[in-house]
Formats: structure tokens, C-alpha cells, sequence
């Protein structure tokens, strides 16, 4: 044999000691970072397999989800809002509307000091203690019950643990009864809207994925901030276990399956290797977006705030409400607007056209038909067409003129680019949305009807406006756009939406169940180890 080939031989082997210590640590670090990740994991998997059975297979069901649209009985009327005002010496406010409950329709104004006072179209008397009895009567109309009795009354000002952003509406009413499912409901009444509902079983839920998926409990010890660096480094962890897991078992397994020499530890070595590997893209994907995700969460939520509520004094109004130009028989409600330099009655009127805006979020009961939208100048009583657009568009440039974009956008992260105020670009896109669009305008967004508007800025915004209220919706920004559609993806699963919500929501369970057993697996072979 010659010298040459000797050498050859001894590289060789010497390659194979050094490939085997490089296997061997890799193996040595997927167990220990494994071991660390073990917690979080049980944590995660386990709170979000209980998620889709929360908010779908177990949702709870609620007899009216919104206020059923009737015209205004004109002949319960007899003041107009300018006189009622007056006797009841306001001589400013923020805006007014038209509710009725208990036989009787009401003014519901709304004041300086944005507390919301009732007073009876009939008399100009005040209601005493008005929003309080709306926000009962509301509840009980949600509900349709009207015999079981109300524990606790409470105004909510922030989200909370058992008040998610996702709820939106600020401030709400938050009415306990007395009842064998303990039923919490929570109404806003401002707009007349459920914002959600809570039964004992669903409270329960709401605690257990909060505290294990959103790791609430560090709050109690530390801060958002904190909560947020703790989670993204641990699912940083368990992305590269997954990694680790994959190089070991696909590609060097073969060298540690030798090591096994126990019965009882081949198969379950067999099973953690195979269901890792067969679902190991998904634990990278529900770590990248579930990071990812954890990452637009640094500031706190305040789409809540972004409203445009000017002053209106009571003098200014030269045509009374009840002097309006329109037919009274279609009339569904009216509140003001201040556009520019004029102020408008935006009058909703009943529709000939009896399309129906969105699938109710709960269930199968009715939908809602569109409203004609109508704006009459309060000086001149005449209508002025085509402004619901225009008016969105005046609401859109206030928003970004007083430069809110950050604070309004829920997930954005995105640094500020010159010459991207909309007033500067181009406006690409007016659309009235009447429904929710899971890809555009999705219902976690809560507000309909509004107004889309696209802008041709770097980082392309859009604005969804409700203007029934002059509210900010929504804002996506091309940032939003990305994270919102990898968690969508990545984490929810809605490349399956063409099976089926049912069979979407099942698959995601059976992902992370199968991520469990994976981690339990692996913390038994190293228990065994010991």
C-alpha cells in the first residue's frame, strides 16, 4: 500500500472523528434547548388548540347580535334638538342622535365632556341616569331576556384581560346578570352596538388563552415590553430546536439510531423523530409568525381615540332638525358633521335597495340592509350630494395631518418616509364597503358601513373610515399588509380557507397537538436518559 493512500485513510478518519463531535454537539444542544423550551411550548400548543374550539366549535350563541333598523316615528317628536338644548341650557356639545327604548325616543347627546345625556323628544326632559338605563335596555335586547336580574353594572374605559382589543368599542358598558351561565355582555352605546358577550364557560376560556398564549401572567411582574423580548427569544429557541431537530434526524439520524440499544427507547425515539420531522415545518411557521406577530405589539392600542369630534354650539344651527328636507317616513337616524367650513345633518335613510352588509359574526340570524346616506346643509336645508365620500376623505387627511399614523395602525412598525403624507399623493381607490373581506376589510375590525381609501404612498396607505361616527377604522400599511397575511398563513391556517372554517380549524389543532406529543417525546427520552 502506498504512502499516498495511507494518508488518504487517515484524513479519512480523521474527517469522520471530527464530523461525528460536530453531530454529537448538535445532538447535545437540541436536547438542552429543547429542555428549555419545554414549558413554553405545553404552554402554547395547549392554549392554542384551544383557541379554534373558543372562537368556533364551542362559540356561545346570543339571541340578537345588532339593533334591528326602524324609521323614526316622526309623531313622538314635538321638540326639535335646538329647543330641547336650549330648555336645558347646553349651549355646546359634540354631537346628537336618535334612540329609542322603553316606549319612548329619545335625543342622545353627546357633551364636552363626552358623558352622553338623554332627554325625551316628547317633553325636552332629561332622562335621569339615561345611559345607564340605555345600556340596560340594550343588553336585555342582545340577550332577549328580560326576567333575570343584573348583578353588576360597570364602565369599561381600557381593554383588559377579559375586554380584548379585538372588541374594539370604547367605552362600553359592561353588564353582569344574574344568571346560571353568569352571562357578562358588553354594549357601547354611543352607536347601539354589542361589542361582545361573555358566558361563564367562554370567561374561563378567555382567562386560560390569555395568560398561556399571550403570557398575560408577566404583567403582573413585569411590562409589555418585557412580556414581548421574553416570548420572541423563546420562540427564537424553539424556531432553531425545530432546525436542530431537522439536521439531526434528517440528515444524521441514522448515526444516533445506532446509540439506542433499549427497547422501550426505540420506539419512542422512532415517534419523535418521525412526527418531528413529518410536522417540523410547521413549528417553524407557528415560531416565525407567532414572533413576527409578538413584534407589532410594543405600542399601546389607541385606534380607540382616533376620532374627529369638533364643537357644535346650538345657535349655529339655523334649520331645526325637525324642519329637514327629506321624507320622515325613511328617516332612520341623524347626527352632524362639521366638513370644511359648513355643518351638515347625515341622515340615514331607510333603503329601497334591501342588500344585506355582512354575515353576522355569530351565527345565522339577520343581516342588516344598507342605508341611504344624505347630507343636508344646516344653513341652507339642501342636499349636498356625493359627500359621504368626500367627507371620509376630509377625515382621512385629519388623521394624517396631525401626524397619527403610528398610534392608529395596529401593527405598525414601520419608520416614518418623507413625502408620504396622503395629501401629496395620489388617491388610487374610493370604495364603500358594506361587508367584511377576510383579505381586505376583515371583521376583526368591527365598524361597518365605511369608506376605503388607498394612497399612492411609499409605503401605501389605506384608510378605512366609518363616517356615521368620523372615526379611523382601520389604517394598513404595506408593513401591516406582510405580518398580517404571514400570521394569517402561518398561524391560522388560511391557505385552507377553500376546505372550510371547520376544516381549517381542525387541521391547525391537530398541527399543534401532533407539536405536543413531539415535545413530550422528547422530554421522556431525556427523563430516561437520566
Amino acid at each position: 500500500m502506498s504512502t499516498t493512500q495511507n494518508n488518504e485513510k487517515t484524513s479519512k478518519k480523521k474527517d469522520s472523528k471530527f464530523i461525528k463531535k460536530v453531530k454529537q454537539k448538535i445532538y447535545a444542544w437540541h436536547k438542552t434547548i429543547g429542555i428549555i423550551t419545554i414549558v413554553p411550548v405545553i404552554f402554547w400548543t395547549l392554549s392554542g388548540i384551544m383557541h379554534p374550539f373558543m372562537a368556533h366549535f364551542f362559540k356561545p350563541t346570543i339571541a340578537n347580535e345588532q339593533i334591528e333598523k326602524v324609521t323614526i316615528d316622526s309623531s313622538k317628536i314635538n321638540y326639535s334638538l335646538q329647543e330641547v338644548l336650549l330648555k336645558n341650557q347646553i349651549s355646546t356639545f359634540k354631537n346628537f342622535r336618535i334612540v329609542s327604548f322603553d316606549k319612548a325616543t329619545y335625543y342622545q347627546v353627546k357633551t364636552e365632556k363626552d358623558s352622553l345625556l338623554y332627554f325625551d323628544t316628547a317633553t325636552a326632559k332629561k332622562l335621569e341616569n339615561g345611559d345607564q338605563n340605555y345600556a340596560h335596555w340594550l343588553s336585555r335586547y342582545f340577550l332577549e331576556d328580560q326576567k333575570s336580574t343584573i348583578a353588576k353594572t360597570e364602565v369599561v374605559t381600557e381593554f383588559n384581560s377579559q375586554y380584548k382589543y379585538i372588541n374594539r368599542y370604547l367605552p362600553v358598558y359592561k353588564i353582569t346578570y344574574n344568571r346560571p351561565d353568569a352571562m357578562e355582555i358588553y354594549v357601547e352605546t354611543a352607536s347601539s352596538k354589542l361589542a361582545t358577550y361573555n358566558p361563564k364557560s367562554r370567561q374561563a376560556f378567555i382567562w386560560f388563552f390569555d395568560t398561556f398564549h399571550n403570557w398575560a401572567f408577566m404583567d403582573w411582574i413585569s411590562n409589555n415590553s418585557i412580556r414581548i423580548v421574553v416570548m420572541f427569544i423563546f420562540l427564537g429557541i424553539i424556531f432553531f430546536s425545530a432546525i436542530s431537530g431537522i439536521v439531526i434526524y434528517g440528515l444524521f439520524w441514522k448515526q444516533f439510531k445506532k446509540t439506542d440499544s433499549l427497547a422501550s427507547k426505540k420506539g419512542i425515539r422512532a415517534y419523535h423523530r418521525q412526527i418531528g420531522i413529518w410536522f417540523s415545518f410547521f413549528t417553524l411557521t407557528f415560531a416565525f409568525s407567532g414572533a413576527y406577530h409578538a413584534t407589532t405589539k410594543w405600542e399601546p392600542y389607541v385606534l380607540d381615540k382616533m376620532v374627529y369630534e369638533p364643537i357644535f354650539k346650538t345657535n349655529e344651527l339655523p334649520t331645526a332638525n325637525t324642519a329637514l328636507a327629506l321624507d320622515w317616513k325613511k328617516l332612520e337616524n341623524t347626527s352632524l358633521i362639521r366638513y370644511n367650513d359648513s355643518i351638515y345633518y347625515r341622515c340615514e335613510l331607510q333603503s329601497n335597495n334591501k342588500t344585506a352588509t355582512e354575515k353576522p359574526k355569530w351565527g345565522n340570524k339577520k343581516a342588516q340592509p344598507v342605508s341611504e346616506i344624505v347630507y343636508i346643509n344646516s344653513v341652507t336645508n339642501k342636499v349636498r350630494p356625493n359627500l359621504d365620500i368626500d367627507y371620509a376623505t376630509y377625515l382621512a387627511n385629519y388623521f394624517d395631518d396631525n401626524n397619527q399614523q403610528a398610534a392608529c395602525c395596529e401593527m405598525d412598525n414601520s419608520t416614518t418616509e418623507p413625502n408620504c403624507a396622503i395629501k401629496e399623493a395620489k388617491l388610487l381607490e374610493t370604495k364603500q364597503l358594506t361587508e367584511f373581506n377576510s383579505r381586505e376589510y376583515g371583521f376583526v375590525n368591527k365598524r361597518l358601513p365605511v369608506v376605503k381609501l388607498a394612497y399612492d404612498t411609499p409605503n401605501k396607505k389605506t384608510y378605512f373610515i366609518e363616517t356615521a361616527t368620523s372615526r379611523l377604522a382601520a389604517l394598513v400599511e404595506t408593513s401591516d399588509k406582510i405580518e398580517g397575511y404571514s400570521f394569517a398563513i402561518f398561524h391560522k391556517f388560511l391557505f385552507m380557507d377553500w376546505a372550510g372554517k371547520s376544516i381549517r380549524d381542525l387541521s391547525t389543532v391537530l398541527a399543534a397537538l401532533l407539536i405536543l406529543v413531539v415535545s413530550i417525546l422528547g422530554l421522556v427520552l431525556f427523563l430516561k436518559k437520566k
